[in-house]
């Protein structure tokens, strides 16, 4: 696991970071996410033709490329440049060919899952939700390492695991806009790492928002947050099994001081008790 820097954050969009986008399992076959919040409108995610939705793997990668971001002084172009093998070493994985086209998928499926807001995503500098769709990336490029390159590092063994290739891409500007704005929440990546399920991770980017809400406590019904990770099952007892893990990695990090379902009359709710922000 890398070891961060002490202070050193992941400044995210606080809208975008309330909204459904990563699937959290990797069984669904869901063709698209939609979400619609208590105060209207509806928000989509549309993979591009023959591809599916972002996963978990995509979702720590979009974490990595704004932590990078960060500790690249917030260009004002967008643009982040990487090696493909020290990216995959941040995100602690392992460095071998199918973590490198894992990489190579997910960065092309950043930029080509479409996602649409009517009335939903927030943009710092509109006073009312936006129209609109947009992608996390704008622009991806990756320069692989030549043929006969490649080749000569085979006759060096210590090399064998050396990147491949470079890698240029482009954030989103409505992304970045809100990041500017202020509009944002901020993410401990050691503690994020830490976490092992995607479950966990997605909550605690969720609890973010609320904590960025000013609130102490939030209470959520059992079936939104469902949408809101976004999770497939949709019973209780479902529910419960899926979420009690998380729950229990989450305080055991003290990201929570209490987290807890409880049923009120006939409906099921979601109650959190925010810890202390973290350094």
């Amino acid at each position: 696991m890398r070891r961060y820097p002490p202070g050193r954050g992941v400044v995210l969009d606080r809208s975008f970071e309330a909204l459904p986008v990563f699937r959290l399992s990797d069984s669904a076959e869901d063709a698209s996410i939609s979400f619609s919040p208590d105060d209207g409108g509806r928000w989509r995610v549309l993979p591009a033709p023959g591809d599916r939705l972002p996963g978990t793997f995509d979702q720590d990668v979009y974490v990595e490329l704004f932590h990078r971001y960060a500790e690249a002084g917030f260009p004002s172009d967008g643009a982040v440049t990487f090696t493909l093998h020290a990216f995959l070493r941040s995100m602690g994985r392992k460095v071998d060919g199918r973590t490198y086209e894992q990489l190579r998928a997910a960065l092309a499926r950043l930029e080509r899952t479409t996602l649409e807001s009517t009335g939903v995503y927030h943009d710092g500098s509109a006073s009312t939700p936006l129209d609109v769709q947009f992608t996390i990336l704008t622009a991806v490029a990756i320069d692989r390492r030549r043929v006969t390159d490649r080749e000569q590092l085979a006759l060096f063994p210590t090399l064998t695991s050396a990147e491949p290739g470079d890698a240029r891409v482009t954030l989103s500007p409505l992304l970045r806009s809100n990041i500017e704005a202020g509009h944002t929440v901020t993410l401990s990546p050691s503690r994020y790492a830490a976490l092992t399920s995607p479950v966990a991770r997605r909550l605690y980017r969720l609890l973010e928002v609320a904590r960025a809400e000013d609130k102490v406590t939030w209470r959520v019904r059992l079936d939104r947050i469902a949408e809101q990770l976004p999770l497939s099952q949709r019973f209780p007892s479902h529910l419960q099994r899926v979420l009690q893990p998380a729950h229990e990695m989450l305080l055991a990090a003290g990201l929570v001081r209490d987290a807890a379902i409880r049923q009120y009359q006939r409906d099921w709710y979601v109650d959190y008790m925010l810890a202390s922000r973290l350094t």
